[in-house]
């Protein structure tokens, strides 16, 4: 038996309280925030370009059937973010010019981490995507925005993560392998995503209403990872940048909504091999310290796209999606990862604005790695799996997710998923686990 978090039941009070009202009222189903309008003083000051947030996202995870680790329990990790937006030109006169300031509070744990995945090698996905990075207070984006020549060139320079204008991906799915920018879950060592943030420029320019493209530099710092560093504004760590270069299509298709993104990232900071040493042998038999690589470098490719839509409400329809990601062999774990889904939104007349998901994905490791570990337990002298020793040999992990959204209040959503996990964390000795989850995305 298990006993639900606090949080958890406060996001249960929250839906009970999902009442029709007045829009400016608190608690109000047809307004954007929980609390309201404040008495109206909320749209005074939007319309004057001040906009304040406080959004709350929880997660409940529970191990059904299967996994590394068989005793049944749940998990609670959850998410606040604090943030504000200001319309430069409103408030001082800057044309075409806006400010964001955002912090987040992260804590809770997460059902994967021992219940699902070995220890040993841990996991690549997260049956619970909001935990991560620490459980700590971070600056997640501090950052100045400027348009340029009729809003044509756009400039963005400060702090934020790379996903969030590259291989940008929506978030309503709880398994990471279906939630946010791709590339930072396979190269989360230089690719930093929310929360987190670094030093970083990014420049783009439409080419069209459709078609922009967009590069960036981002620093690579490691540092800021430490949970002790959730507000470090210093350069002292840097190891290089990131530098990815995007770009990015969004046509109508029969007038629905579609989104098409290719790109590329090159990290100029020195990376590790992860089989050979300076000599090309293995370093796991020669115990010689692994080769370094000048860079490292991947791709992305990503796709949503509308196909049917209601005469009577254009946003009720089903849509596609699928994403794809390439990354070095020499320096990186996962070489190849790929994911594909659809979300039906307003399945029900009854329930116009709630959404289906459904999504499925595969990660791939590299066979150099699989190698590396392979070699790691011939040189200790290990072969049983059993052995707290032994290093478990990581392939191939299948991940697939079911929720459904029920949309309480334009504040409110909930999503009930189910996920099945094949070979966690790669590894063919863990059985296949079946995971019941719980997402509630509010904003007050």
């Amino acid at each position: 038996m298990f006993q639900l978090p606090k949080t958890c039941y406060i996001g249960l009070a929250l839906s009970a309280l999902a009442i029709p009202a007045a829009a400016s009222e608190m608690f109000a189903s047809d307004s954007p925030w929980m609390l309201g309008d404040w008495g109206g003083s909320r749209n005074e000051l939007l319309e004057k370009g001040y906009d304040f947030t406080l959004g709350y996202t929880g997660e409940m995870g529970s191990n059904l059937h299967g996994g590394y680790d068989h005793d049944r329990t749940a998990r609670y990790s959850d998410q606040f973010t604090f943030g504000s937006h200001l319309d430069l030109e409103k408030i001082l006169g800057w044309h075409d010019s806006e400010f964001q300031l955002t912090i987040t509070e992260r804590h809770g744990d997460n059902i994967s981490n021992d219940r699902i995945n070995d220890p040993r090698v841990g996991g690549f996905t997260s049956a619970q995507e909001v935990w991560g990075r620490g459980e700590t207070w971070r600056l997640t984006q501090m950052w100045i925005k400027q348009k340029y020549f009729d809003g044509a060139l756009d400039v963005k320079f400060g702090r934020f993560g790379e996903g969030e204008d590259f291989n940008s991906f929506p978030c309503d799915f709880q398994n990471l392998a279906f939630c946010g920018s791709q590339v930072g879950n396979w190269v989360g060592g230089i690719w930093y995503n929310w929360p987190v943030s670094q030093w970083a420029l990014r420049v783009r320019y439409n080419l069209s209403d459709a078609l922009y493209a967009q590069v960036g530099v981002f620093e690579q710092n490691p540092s800021n990872l430490e949970s002790g560093n959730g507000f470090k504004l210093s350069g002292s760590g840097t190891q290089g940048a990131v530098m990815p270069i995007e770009l990015v299509w969004s046509p109508r298709v029969n007038g629905l909504k579609g989104e098409y993104r290719a790109g590329y990232y090159y990290s100029n900071a020195k990376a590790q091999d992860v089989l050979k040493d300076n000599n090309g042998q293995p370093a796991a038999l020669s115990g010689a310290a692994y080769r370094s690589s000048s860079s490292k470098h991947g791709m992305w490719l990503g796709a949503q796209q509308q196909v049917t839509s209601l005469a009577s409400d254009q946003s009720r329809g089903l849509s596609l999606f699928a994403n794809a990601t390439v990354h070095d062999k020499k320096t990186n774990a996962i070489d190849n990862y790929v994911q594909a889904g659809l979300v039906f939104k307003g399945p029900f007349d009854a329930r116009a604005k709630d959404d289906i998901g459904f999504a499925l994905a595969r990660v791939h490791v590299n066979p150099g790695y699989r190698k590396n570990a392979r070699l790691a337990n011939q040189a200790a002298g290990l072969d049983d799996y059993d052995n707290p020793g032994f290093l478990p040999v990581q392939d191939t992990e299948y991940s697939a997710e079911l929720y459904y959204g029920v949309h309480l209040a334009d504040w409110l959503t909930v999503r009930p998923n189910l996920q099945y996990i094949r070979h966690p964390g790669g590894v063919s000795q863990v059985d296949d686990a079946l995971i019941g989850g719980l997402k509630i995305q509010s904003s007050f």
